[in-house]
């Protein structure tokens, strides 16, 4: 945003609430756009729909049968990824914030349900250059211009221009997303101390995920809300669980 505002360019914020976000990073954002607001700037929060219905975390859990992992990640297609659509979106994605990025992500990039028709251009001089400046840009257009900032590059220039920064950042934190996510990896332990409403909430969308499975008639072999979060939090002392394959076969992912 910073980088567009001081370049003139014509642009809106949008932020996709997730429902699992910390309230910290909550009250950082509202306070952002409506200082964003009173100087010209049209930002909106959008709040996640599934099958055209309202839906938080808490509700899609059900409906998809399974938690969230990291292989079947449907909380970010549903909660975080569905807006900007016949929009140029910019995005703060970074090589450096992982080896997946890095092999995944360009500087422009057109997605498309196919992956065979998807382009990503990966620098100024990449051969598919010419392919993305002539194609028909019908699917979502990405770019991500700060995608080789290296980690000291983005707080040299966050300090050098005095920009405002999420407190959660200031306390030490590297990495600021859903409460719980299961790409943090053992962050999550630290994430559940702190916010523990967001650990019981997990706890009753699992129990009601289950609810779910018994009445399909669908494996059940968790008891309780709590046996599924341990098994989420990766507990090796939790026995009986599913297996993925046959987790994601139920939801026919």
């Amino acid at each position: 945003m910073a980088l567009a505002e001081r370049a003139g360019i014509n642009f809106e914020v949008v932020n996709s609430h997730t429902t699992a976000d910390a309230p910290e990073t909550v009250y950082f954002i509202r306070e952002q756009f409506k200082a964003m607001e009173e100087r010209g700037i049209k930002c909106s929060i959008v709040m996640p729909r599934y099958k055209d219905k309202p839906v938080s975390m808490w509700t899609l859990i059900p409906q998809k049968l399974m938690p969230p992992t990291r292989l079947v990640r449907y909380c970010c297609d549903v909660l975080k990824e569905n807006t900007g659509k016949n929009r140029f979106i910019a995005t703060g994605v970074r090589w450096a914030e992982s080896a997946r990025r890095k092999n995944s992500r360009g500087i422009m990039e057109v997605m498309h349900k196919d992956p065979a028709k998807r382009i990503i251009l990966m620098g100024d001089n990449d051969e598919k250059r010419k392919l993305f400046e002539t194609c028909n840009l019908k699917g979502k257009m990405t770019v991500n211009p700060i995608v080789d900032w290296s980690d000291d590059d983005v707080w040299d220039y966050t300090h050098s221009e005095h920009l405002p920064v999420n407190p959660l950042y200031c306390e030490g934190q590297k990495r600021v997303g859903c409460i719980g996510c299961p790409m943090a990896g053992r962050g999550r332990q630290r994430e559940f101390m702190r916010w523990p409403a967001y650990e019981k909430m997990y706890i009753s969308a699992f129990e009601r995920m289950l609810d779910v499975r018994k009445a399909k008639g669908l494996p059940c072999d968790w008891q309780t809300g709590m046996d599924v979060f341990r098994w989420w939090m990766e507990d090796d002392n939790i026995s009986g669980q599913l297996s993925m394959d046959d987790l994601m076969e139920d939801n026919n992912v």
